[in-house]
């Protein structure tokens, strides 16, 4: 009786492991890419991605560019003409935000199964140099081109969520656009428009070179 129920046992285990073996052999075949004239199927892909994927790397490598201009704007101040501690507080502190943010960005991008690409240059190197030249500046109007730096990163994020909801129909993209980006840099513009405001109106007092002083520790309590 027990070498019954034994074969029958083993007769039932032989059943389930060709079975496995047929579902393990339909993986290979389907992620093998010697059977496929394309690329494997089995990665992280799904969605949309394919769709919102070039403008996404686009916005990842605006952030890169955003960053190192910060960083220079960080270091002019930061010199020993300028002695401006306080806006070098400030452009860093955007700097290493820009930075993370792009950490983040490619985090999010490689999950999604795409690939961060660098190699691909939105500006001429001529207006690169121009761009350098003009990091050189006083600090309204450091102020000024910060602002416009956080305006250009915020239509970046609304048009990626435009495309992830609309053309892409890609809603985890648009999801994560909204919640990491739209709101924190929202109160970023927000901050640097009253601080060029505020800044304006002490330069119209007789001694702005006090106020710009003034200013700077404000800058450096922040």
């Amino acid at each position: 009786m027990k070498f019954l129920i034994f074969v029958a046992l083993l007769a039932s285990s032989c059943v389930l492991l060709k079975a496995e073996e047929v579902c393990h052999n339909n993986v290979v075949r389907a992620c093998s890419t010697s059977t496929l004239s394309g690329p494997s199927i089995c990665n992280a892909r799904y969605g949309g991605i394919s769709h919102v994927e070039p403008e996404l790397q686009a916005y990842i490598n605006s952030h890169l560019t955003k960053s190192y201009e910060y960083l220079l704007l960080a270091t002019h101040f930061n010199s020993y003409q300028k002695n401006r501690p306080g806006f070098q507080k400030l452009y860093q502190s955007l700097s290493d935000r820009s930075f993370d943010d792009t950490i983040d960005m490619i985090k999010q991008l490689t999950r999604r199964g795409g690939k961060a690409d660098f190699n691909t240059r939105h500006e001429s190197p001529a207006s690169v140099t121009t761009q350098q030249q003009r990091l050189e500046v006083d600090e309204l109007h450091s102020l000024a081109m910060a602002l416009d730096n956080e305006k250009q990163l915020t239509t970046g994020a609304f048009h990626v969520h435009t495309q992830s909801l609309h053309a892409a129909r890609d809603p985890e993209t648009a999801q994560y656009i909204e919640e990491k980006f739209l709101g924190s840099q929202a109160e970023t513009i927000r901050k640097l428009s009253g601080y060029a405001n505020d800044l304006a109106k002490l330069m119209n007092q007789p001694d702005p070179s006090l106020a710009i002083y003034l200013f700077d520790e404000y800058l450096q309590k922040q």
